[in-house]
């Protein structure tokens, strides 16, 4: 997946209401840059950081940058827009490029399932169960080398979980994707000092006979796209 418009480099001043960005471009400008991310951003938005934002010349966009990567400056980058994720899955679905959900003829996005729910993708084909895939962006990296979900508590995720179990209950095939999207990652585990309460349901989730997988990115300021399966340490 390229990014539509060729990135260009900046600091990170501040990161406010989730959703807004102070960065400082090369020639000195400051600019709010909307940053597609609601979570808490652990470790990735602290003043001084490499960032490299997005622009745009959508009349109907107050906010003329958006932040996708920062820039560890030792050759590795995290992508922080949460949107990301979907759009790389679908297209390495498509290419049939994701280990263990190939052969599907049928991918269909936020289709509506359970309760008030939408699944991220709902994959079917001949003779083939349904494959209801729900994915999660990762950004949390508190070890080297270790990626970790979440960042923070999330009611939703956990939310997610339980509809996933109950759709393995139902006889189909439950996934919970995990793509991080940071390069220097190897492995990846639970978060579950930060969220007790998702942890448990990832537990009843999998007993229940939902499927876990979790892959890498590859992430350059070009675009991003999918890398290897990650080691899961749970």
């Amino acid at each position: 997946m390229r990014f539509p418009s060729p990135l260009v480099p900046a600091r990170l001043i501040r990161r406010y209401k989730r959703f807004l960005a102070d960065c400082r471009l090369g020639d000195g400008r400051e600019i709010t840059a909307h940053c597609a991310n609601p979570g808490s951003m652990l470790g990735l938005a602290e003043p001084g950081m490499k960032v490299w934002l997005e622009p745009n010349d959508d009349p109907a966009k107050k906010l003329k940058y958006g932040w996708r990567l920062v820039d560890h400056e030792n050759g590795h980058f995290t992508g922080v827009d949460t949107s990301v994720p979907n759009r790389a899955l679908r297209l390495a679905l498509e290419a049939g490029d994701v280990p263990g959900l190939q052969g599907y003829a049928g991918i269909r996005a936020e289709i509506r399932y359970g309760e008030n729910s939408r699944i991220d993708f709902l994959l079917s084909g001949p003779g083939r169960r349904d494959a209801y895939v729900e994915v999660k962006s990762v950004t949390l990296c508190r070890a080297p080398g270790l990626a970790e979900f979440p960042d923070s508590v999330t009611a939703r995720g956990a939310k997610h979980l339980r509809e996933l179990a109950a759709m393995a209950r139902s006889g189909n095939r439950a996934v919970m994707f995990f793509l991080v999207q940071r390069t220097d990652c190897q492995r990846f585990s639970l978060a579950s000092d930060l969220d007790p309460d998702y942890a448990a349901a990832f537990e009843t989730a999998r007993r229940a006979g939902v499927e876990i997988m979790c892959q890498r990115t590859r992430i350059t300021p070009d675009g991003v796209t999918l890398g290897p399966p990650l080691e899961i340490v749970i």
